[in-house]
């Protein structure tokens, strides 16, 4: 391990400015050929190793170094520094103590992902941070193959998306669509029913859509984002429209929580995740 006082240590440069948008968006683009991304905590830690993401570094505090010894053994280069150093350089106070750097892959084609998939989540101009990663949580826990984000969509290796998704946007695959009315259509071309999900009255309640087999594979789950949700032209575009039914006075439901409803249903009909 190498013990690091300095926060100018060039070998901390990764790391830099964690807080700082248009700084990271600079350093992330630069750093690499396709860029770097930072995964914070150990969870992020641990599915970034069982990745196939090429790490560049990882910077712990001197507890998580002592803690986390054995599980860092033959992994490098691994940093150390004191919290005071970490938040100099990143910017806030790393409480959690894990950080790592890794090269961003190579984007992947969304066709692809198409042909290859049978149980997809689609995500239309999901910006918050936080919602992608509970979808890409939910995603993983309830058996979906991968996601597509069109390019209003945010960064699912931005640090924050990691985190709350633990870890998971490091290893569900994932693609930028240009146009998701392209992205439905290729769908439909590949034998893949659209389900587009809205909290609208004329959409087909959850219960009824599993029982009648609406949301048996192959599926493509179309999210849009918190408040203004899907866009009447994807909604049109998708084969069928579901709502989760709610009690009077409640309009909708967080999205990562509709999604893992309506998840739900369809795992529940195949009998597995």
């Amino acid at each position: 391990m190498q013990v690091i006082e300095d926060p100018d240590d060039p070998r901390l440069d990764d790391y830099r400015h964690l807080t700082d948008g248009a700084a990271r968006r600079a350093i992330e683009s630069d750093r690499a050929p396709n860029g770097i991304f930072v995964a914070e905590g150990l969870p992020a830690l641990d599915q970034l190793l069982a990745s196939s993401h090429g790490l560049r570094s990882v910077l712990v505090s001197p507890a998580r170094a002592t803690s986390l010894r054995e599980r860092l053994a033959g992994i490098g280069p691994v940093m150390v520094a004191e919290r005071a150093v970490l938040a100099a350089v990143t910017g806030f106070d790393v409480h959690r103590g894990v950080l790592a750097a890794a090269d961003r892959p190579e984007p992947t084609d969304a066709a692809a992902l198409l042909s290859s998939s049978r149980r997809l989540l689609v995500l239309e101009a999901v910006n918050d941070n936080e919602n992608v990663g509970a979808l890409f949580r939910n995603a993983a826990a309830m058996g979906l193959d991968a996601v597509i984000l069109d390019h209003a969509c945010t960064d699912p290796l931005y640090r924050r998306s990691i985190r709350v998704s633990s870890g998971w946007t490091l290893r569900i695959p994932f693609a930028r669509t240009g146009s998701i009315a392209t992205t439905l259509q290729l769908a439909a071309e590949h034998g893949i029913r659209s389900i587009a999900l809205s909290p609208a009255v004329d959409g087909v309640d959850v219960d009824r859509a599993a029982a009648e087999g609406l949301l048996d594979e192959p599926f493509a789950l179309v999210v849009g984002a918190e408040g203004p949700g899907l866009t009447a032209t994807t909604i049109a575009n998708c084969d069928l429209s579901v709502r989760v039914p709610m009690a009077s006075g409640v309009d909708s439901l967080n999205v990562a929580t509709a999604m893992a409803v309506v998840s739900a249903f369809a795992a529940a009909r195949r009998g597995r995740a």
